[in-house]
């Protein structure tokens, strides 16, 4: 079952009341002053901004939805699916713009510049995981646009540990480079190495309070990343809804394809399928580890689901 969920990763009340705006203390506003600062004497005003704009009336904008995470949780299948909407522009390449401080020092201009053409009448989304975990990310993007849209996918938390593992252990392989078993790393000194970062990642409450910082829960989607796998329409049908799109996207984009045993795309006649690099099949784990990692997750699963106003069908 393990491997047939990574395979479909190819596709992949009540809410708790949060200040719409950030609650931070006056350290940390001040901390943050001259890298915002910095940033804004860069490209203070939109009309700082140099326009890139194309022939056909098309130009490069700040996005005004991001894909934020989370890591193995199905981002590439969400933004190739969102992509089917033509009034959805999306950026290629992972851009890590608010996390990489290589990349941030740069300024807005530059993160404009890695945005799509796209027309005024869509909406440019970039996609970067590694923003949901990233301590600094909520607050720099709040100073961007304290009205951003955001998308977050979530996969069971123990699926999203050996999907992390599984990544890395395969970068390694293509480089003829060993890499320890999984085991080495969930087990230390007897016990669950808590310590693992894949574990923290999984630890979805922790960072989702750090976002609940600064964006109410209403600008924050969460996708069912295991509903997504089994029946992707509805999923979609969601976001469209959340992004106030037309609904333009519609069951005969999916098809399953029982060779590869996951849902791909269609788009005006065209199949398509994400890359082969998706969906790698999981290590064997013993079942004890297997079972006392989802016992683990499972306080840190009922203290994001009180957080969210939602439920998940996760171990």
């Amino acid at each position: 079952m393990a491997a047939f969920l990574l395979g479909a990763v190819l596709l992949i009340v009540q809410p708790q009341i949060v200040p719409s705006r950030p609650a931070i203390n006056s350290n940390a506003e001040t901390s943050s002053q001259p890298v915002q600062r910095e940033l804004l004497k860069k490209t203070s005003q939109k009309n700082d901004f140099k326009e890139n704009i194309h022939s056909n009336g098309s130009c490069q904008q700040l996005p005004q939805t991001i894909i934020i995470g989370v890591r193995k949780g199905g981002t590439r299948a969400l933004l190739e699916m969102l992509s089917l909407h033509p009034d959805i522009a999306a950026a290629e390449s992972e851009v890590h713009f608010f996390d990489w401080e290589d990349h941030y020092r740069n300024g807005l201009q530059w993160y404009i510049n890695q945005m799509p053409f796209s027309y005024p009448h869509q909406i440019t989304v970039e996609k970067t995981p590694a923003y949901f975990t990233s301590p600094k990310v909520p607050e720099r993007v709040y100073n961007m646009n304290q009205s951003m849209r955001l998308l977050l996918i979530l996969r069971d938390p123990s699926e999203r540990v050996l999907s992390d593992y599984t990544q890395v252990f395969y970068n390694h392989m293509q480089k003829h480079k060993p890499y320890p078993s999984i085991e080495q790393f969930l087990i230390k000194n007897g016990e669950l190495n808590v310590d693992y970062k894949a574990i923290n990642r999984s630890l979805y409450y922790i960072h989702m309070q750090n976002w609940l910082k600064y964006f109410p829960l209403d600008h924050i989607h969460i996708v069912d990343g295991d509903k997504l796998i089994k029946d992707p329409f509805p999923e979609i049908e969601k976001v469209e809804r959340f992004l106030k799109l037309s609904p333009q996207i519609n069951a005969s984009n999916f098809y399953f394809n029982k060779t590869k045993g996951f849902y791909c795309l269609r788009d005006s006649g065209r199949e398509r399928c994400l890359h082969e690099s998706k969906g790698r099949a999981h290590p064997q784990v013993d079942i004890r580890l297997l079972e006392k990692l989802q016992e683990y997750f499972h306080e840190p699963n009922k203290k994001f689901f009180e957080l969210v106003g939602r439920t998940f069908d996760w171990h």
